[in-house]
């Protein structure tokens, strides 16, 4: 590494759906500083989610104001994105949102899913044309809601982004997205590396909608005066390509080569897997997209309330824990006086439907097996299980596929609390592992712009600089074999998560 990057910071920013999270790196992988700014989810009637893009942004210029205030030497050479998945962003010509975001989250486009189906002649070519299905969450299904159910906006409409992409636009002027979240739309060919257009022409849709692919290390655009006077960023700054945020969040750990697997927990969670080809799951269960590493592409299962589902029953459940310190931990320590398998309560976490292996919007959370005898401990215990239940099917199709992992990375929430990892362990029956950073997909985020600026010849160089792991944590055969018995009953109780 050059001297020149002795002093540099590489900044990475992650638009997520709880907030924006700012992070400076510098070369030798150690983080510098942090800052996050929240953001508020809408759910304008049941199954939907909404943001507004603007908001985004506003979130987006706070954090990094609030991490370059603390740091009023700091030297940015380059700045990378991560994002949401899938987050549809409606601009007019002039760049002004339409109408705010539908998320990932949001399941109101079953019709259009149909549609999209019907229009592509059957799931066959969806797999040769997408490698995916079609998914309330994704890009395309909320295109076409727009165009069926609200026909004046839908005139307007001249650009469809991603959320990390619109980031991008206010940040610099420039409309581009990059192979890794352009997969999550279902307009986007991961195998060509290029849009689709028998997709867009089976849907009739103009290719101008969509920006153009860069890398994911690419700079595809520079800080303009303003964004730089309201961030405090230098004006030109290079952004580069950045990705979308389970591929940064794998890249932020070191899953960047085909034998890793990472587990997740976000608001959703993922089991995610790299391949040295776009491997496509048969029954499309799960999800086949680009990974922020060149030539490399992963396989991952999707889990929609993930510690979503965690917060949502830490904010309606334990209210008596608001005001106090760490009310999660709390929380967790309760659990883990109670035995696995919660004393027969189950916990279905589809609080907004599931993909992995369901692919059904129309799923609910329950509990199951409730008693007078059973605690709120109980339900804790089984919200957590019933999460990592959930992970365990979404592996289950790895394993389906021939990509059986070995071991597990875990990142987020399931990977700071050293019960929720042991439970990860003894439900897997893997043995399991962390590294020394925790900033999730900001972290990923930053060390492409590490390989943007130069200080890296790749992004697995950057990660054999930056990152270490701790030692495997086997699981305990015993545990594991008594939660087999636990997780057969939590697949016979998902008939309960029906309409």
């Amino acid at each position: 590494m050059s001297a020149e990057m002795d002093d540099a910071l590489f900044l990475g920013l992650d638009v997520g759906t709880s907030a924006v999270k700012a992070v400076l790196v510098r070369p030798a992988g150690d983080v510098a500083g942090a800052a996050t700014a929240p953001l508020a989810l809408a759910t304008p009637r049941p199954g939907w989610a909404e943001q507004d893009p603007d908001a985004w942004w506003e979130a987006s210029a706070t954090a990094i104001r609030r991490l370059l205030g603390q740091h009023a030497d700091a030297r940015v050479v380059a700045v990378g994105i991560s994002g949401q998945m899938h987050s549809s962003v409606f601009l007019d010509k002039s760049g002004a949102v339409i109408r705010p975001a539908l998320l990932w989250c949001d399941g109101r486009t079953t019709a259009e899913c149909r549609e999209i189906v019907e229009r592509a002649g059957g799931e066959s070519r969806l797999r040769e044309w997408v490698c995916n299905p079609a998914l309330e969450g994704f890009t395309l299904p909320k295109v076409l809601w727009l165009r069926n159910h609200e026909p004046a906006a839908f005139a307007r409409l001249a650009t469809v982004l991603l959320a990390k992409d619109f980031v991008r636009l206010r940040l610099t002027g420039a409309l581009a997205t990059e192979p890794s979240d352009a997969s999550g739309t279902l307009m986007f060919d991961p195998a060509g590396l290029r849009w689709s257009r028998p997709m867009l022409e089976a849907v009739g849709l103009p290719l101008s909608l969509l920006p153009e692919v860069g890398g994911s290390s690419e700079i595809l655009g520079r800080v303009s005066d303003q964004a730089g006077a309201l961030t405090g960023l230098a004006t030109g700054t290079p952004v580069v390509g950045g990705g979308a945020d389970n591929a940064c969040g794998a890249a932020g750990v070191g899953a960047i080569t085909p034998g890793e697997a990472v587990s997740s927990w976000g608001t959703s969670g993922t089991v995610l897997a790299p391949t040295a080809e776009p491997r496509v799951d048969p029954g499309l269960r799960a999800h086949t997209f680009c990974h922020v590493a060149p030539g490399v592409w992963y396989v991952m299962g999707v889990v929609l309330s993930a510690g979503g589902a965690f917060a949502w029953y830490r904010d309606q459940v334990a209210r008596d824990l608001v005001q106090s310190d760490q009310p999660e931990a709390r929380l967790v320590e309760e659990a883990a006086g109670v035995p696995a398998g919660a004393e027969g309560v189950t916990f279905l976490p589809y609080l907004q439907g599931e993909r992995t292996p369901h692919r059904d919007a129309s799923l609910r959370a329950a509990f199951v097996g409730l008693s007078l005898a059973h605690s709120r401990a109980h339900m804790t215990r089984a919200v957590l299980e019933g999460v990592c239940f959930a992970l365990r099917d979404c592996l289950a199709v790895l394993q389906e596929i021939d990509l059986a992992p070995t071991r597990l990375l875990l990142t987020g929430g399931g990977a700071r609390s050293a019960f929720i990892r042991r439970l990860q362990a003894d439900i897997f029956g893997l043995p399991v592992t962390t590294v020394n950073r925790e900033e999730g997909p900001a972290y990923g985020a930053a060390l492409l712009a590490g390989v943007g600026a130069g200080a890296f010849p790749d992004l697995a160089s950057a990660a054999r600089c930056t990152l270490t792991r701790e030692p495997l944590a086997s699981p305990d055969p015993a545990a594991h074999r008594a939660y087999q018995q636990v997780y057969e009953r939590f697949r016979a109780r998902q008939v309960a998560a029906r309409p």
